[in-house]
């Protein structure tokens, strides 16, 4: 009798890492996970593995007022290409790893303690404006841009890609705008409208920075 209990409970249990491997949650058919580098450490982009979860966060929510949380069109501005999901990915794994772009949280300090994307550097979108702003210069020399009298030359500036909260959120478009009011090149931005919402959708990977 005890024998027959211990391989039913074998058989069961053989049963449901079965149903666990053949459900595994991947980014795509062919790739399963991204490692990135975040503050120095290597951390593991995936979905999350569990096929019953549910967010539980304030990206539950549906309505915001509006103005300020109104929803953005999905060209932010002109030459500005908008990415999704898959495209932070590679260029995470392509142009941030060559050390050619950078993957901007442009969300204010309070909203990026609560989370971020792996591979992703806070510039708060307040220290991209345009007028009255001592950091400004500072902060376009490390995006690889240099100073010539009055004019940047951006020849040799890096990649930026941009996100913040979402669809309804104006601070990635806002940082945006700002680095094209001073000349960055359009064709160097790319926008992730999605955002946090989006990713976290999507179950994937967020650190929460220290």
């Amino acid at each position: 009798m005890i024998t027959k209990k211990i391989i039913a409970s074998i058989a069961v249990i053989s049963f449901v890492s079965s149903i666990s491997f053949s459900a595994e949650v991947r980014i795509t058919k062919d790739l399963k996970y991204l490692d990135v580098e975040h503050a120095g450490k290597i951390v593991r982009i995936q979905r999350i593995q569990n096929t019953k979860n549910r967010l539980t966060n304030s990206y539950t929510k549906t309505s915001r007022p509006c103005p300020p949380f109104c929803i953005h069109p999905m060209v932010v501005a002109r030459g500005v290409k908008t990415v999704g999901e898959l495209e932070v990915l590679k260029f995470l794994d392509t142009k941030v790893k060559k050390n050619e772009g950078l993957l901007i949280d442009a969300r204010m300090p309070q909203w990026y303690s609560n989370g971020t994307i792996p591979g992703a550097l806070n510039i708060p979108f307040t220290l991209l404006k345009t007028e009255n702003n001592a950091y400004l210069d500072k902060i376009l020399q490390l995006l690889g841009g240099v100073k010539k009298g009055t004019k940047w030359d951006f020849s040799n500036a890096r990649d930026l890609l941009i996100f913040c909260n979402g669809p309804w959120c104006d601070q990635s478009p806002r940082a945006i705008k700002s680095l094209i009011k001073v000349g960055y090149p359009r064709n160097k931005l790319f926008y992730y409208r999605g955002g946090m919402q989006n990713w976290e959708l999507l179950g994937l990977t967020v650190v929460i920075p220290k």
